[in-house]
């Protein structure tokens, strides 16, 4: 697996295919492994990125002197100016999204298509901030996700009625688990902060191009609930799609679903 220095710090990708170039963004505390089902099919026709965020993965520790989503979407481009990368179909889920939405307004002539997925790019409800930025202290002065923080945090991403024996649910709890004190504090928590304090692009939505953007939303996502993206889908002015019988990590819940609507979303921008 490849590596590039951006910002002074080892930022760990997977290139695969050849073709019109789709960059997979992914969700907070999931390394880019968390798209193998989209990647095993979009592969086969197209050159797939899938980064890991700082901290998460095999990517080194978060850059000194990151203050928002902005500097996510700026090492970004990096990424793509390193692979040569012109023009690329950007997918983000959650976290992926919020700061895809900010690759996409700063470089529009850098992208061929844009899919949102179970994201929002408006401030978090304050409620929810505090909340999580109190499990955020308590990870900090641990040093671990405990197995008490373990049962509040992995639910959050899967849909209600998910058993949580399953492999997907047991491998995520573990991998959280197994989070070392130094990356939970130096990446982990502070890139959560930086993602739970982000400030409003709402306002900004109609710049995208309605004509070449998507929503995605699982029908059971809790996080990130339908109803935030129909009321982007409506700013933006562009189509979504609910995935059924899926939480947050719809791509993973109903990996077909999804697959198939970004090989179809892809067909049309290439």
């Amino acid at each position: 697996m490849p590596f590039v220095t951006v910002d002074g710090q080892a930022l760990h990708y997977m290139d695969q295919g050849t073709g019109p170039a789709v960059l997979l963004a992914g969700s907070y505390l999931w390394d880019q492994a968390m798209w193998a089902p989209q990647i095993a099919a979009l592969s086969q026709h197209y050159r797939v990125i899938a980064l890991d965020l700082w901290g998460h993965g095999e990517s080194g520790r978060m850059p000194e002197g990151m203050t928002s989503l902005n500097d996510v979407a700026r090492q970004a481009l990096a990424l793509l100016d390193h692979l040569d990368i012109d023009r690329v179909t950007l997918v983000g889920l959650s976290v992926g999204g919020m700061w895809g939405v900010r690759l996409a307004l700063s470089a529009p002539q850098r992208l061929n298509g844009l899919v949102l997925m179970d994201t929002y790019v408006g401030v978090e409800p304050e409620p929810t901030r505090q909340y999580y930025f109190s499990l955020f202290k308590q990870i900090e002065d641990s040093g671990e996700i405990s197995p008490q923080l373990l049962d509040i945090v992995v639910p959050i991403f899967f849909r209600p009625g998910i058993d949580p024996q399953s492999a997907l649910y047991q491998e995520f709890r573990a991998k959280l688990a197994a989070l070392p004190a130094d990356r939970l504090r130096e990446s982990i928590v502070p890139m959560g902060r930086i993602t739970f304090g982000r400030d409003d692009l709402l306002p900004r939505l109609a710049q995208l191009n309605p004509e070449t953007t998507l929503l995605m939303c699982g029908d059971q996502d809790k996080p990130r609930p339908p109803s935030e993206t129909q009321e982007m889908a409506e700013l933006i002015g562009c189509p979504y799609v609910l995935v059924p019988e899926a939480g947050h990590i719809s791509n993973l819940e109903n990996p077909k679903f999804v697959t198939d609507a970004l090989m179809k979303f892809l067909a049309e921008r290439t």
